[in-house]
């Protein structure tokens, strides 16, 4: 059997001699994330080819690369990943590959100073840094950084299309703080599956509620339900949230715990944490992505919101 290391060494056989890129060539991008990956193929526009690693409903935490994975990334002229111990089981493969290829850990842009500390690990940073727009739009500046750096010719394109991406996000950031405003103050409490959305807390000012810890690899266990079903009820939290690329089964646990307790608790929407919606819809763009958030969330906490979101893409009963 093949290990990492000679299935590496066999895909990087098959990449052809360094060349001179022409203006109307492709360049290659691997990301992981479908969120870096929408955003790199906004930026690098027609000069890229971008492949997504981790598709809808895929939880990065816990992803393990595929044969398939290591060779289309030891092909790839860059290759783009969040950093921060998302991709935890990735990160000596991606080591290796830097060796290589271009790799870039595109989130550990932010700086130190405005991350937030990772409950499970000292000396680590929630990696969820896509749930607060404000910041991807660092992560943003360090993909069009990354591509400029592997087709330096390419640079007046990457910085029109990025600059073009910004005010999208800027957009974004406006109707995101207007909608959650809505909600009224004592209902800003957001109950998910994981600790996925502090970044999108600190940044309206919500209370984020995780049933698990910031990694899915954590445990909820009997005795955090029974705390959280308490809160619910004395709190009189009305709805909860599940996650896309996350069990629903521990959030269907605290509905079930809080009706046991005469207190009816619904399930507020399915939000987007740790993957997008599926390709070919707007859900499946960053943009997209956190538009349906914000709009379900705010929606079901009992704020204002346009019944198809932003800009009136988003999938009705979304």
């Amino acid at each position: 059997m093949l290990n990492r290391r000679s299935i590496l060494a066999a895909a990087a056989a098959l990449l052809l001699p360094v060349q001179v890129w022409a203006a109307d060539v492709q360049f290659n991008v691997a990301a992981t994330t479908g969120m870096i990956a929408d955003t790199a193929a906004r930026i690098g526009g027609e000069a890229v080819s971008v492949k997504a690693l981790m598709g809808p409903g895929v939880d990065p935490h816990s992803y393990r690369q595929t044969r398939t994975d290591i060779v289309a990334m030891a092909k790839a002229d860059l290759v783009l990943w969040n950093g921060l111990y998302l991709e935890a089981q990735m990160e000596d493969l991606l080591g290796d590959l830097a060796s290589r290829t271009t790799v870039r850990a595109v989130a550990e842009s932010v700086p130190v100073d405005v991350r937030i500390a990772h409950d499970d690990y000292a000396n680590r940073y929630d990696p969820h840094v896509w749930m607060d727009p404000t910041l991807w739009r660092t992560v943003a500046l360090a993909v069009r950084d990354a591509m400029i750096e592997v087709a330096p010719e390419r640079k007046a394109l990457f910085e029109a299309n990025a600059e073009a991406f910004l005010s999208e996000l800027d957009a974004l950031v406006s109707y995101s703080g207007s909608v959650l405003s809505s909600v009224p103050e004592d209902a800003r409490v957001l109950v998910t599956a994981h600790d996925a959305f502090n970044y999108f807390g600190r940044a309206y000012g919500f209370e984020v509620v995780g049933i698990q810890g910031i990694s899915t690899e954590s445990e909820a266990g009997l005795n955090r339900t029974t705390e959280l079903v308490d809160m619910l009820v004395e709190r009189g939290i009305s709805a909860v949230f599940v996650e896309s690329s996350v069990s629903d089964r521990s959030v269907r646990a605290l509905v079930e715990g809080a009706a046991a307790r005469g207190h009816e608790v619904r399930i507020g929407g399915e939000l987007y944490s740790d993957a997008m919606g599926n390709p070919g819809t707007y859900e499946g763009t960053y943009i997209g992505m956190i538009d349906h958030n914000v709009t379900a969330i705010a929606g079901g906490l009992g704020g204002s919101v346009p019944e198809r979101g932003m800009t009136g893409r988003l999938e009705a009963g979304s």
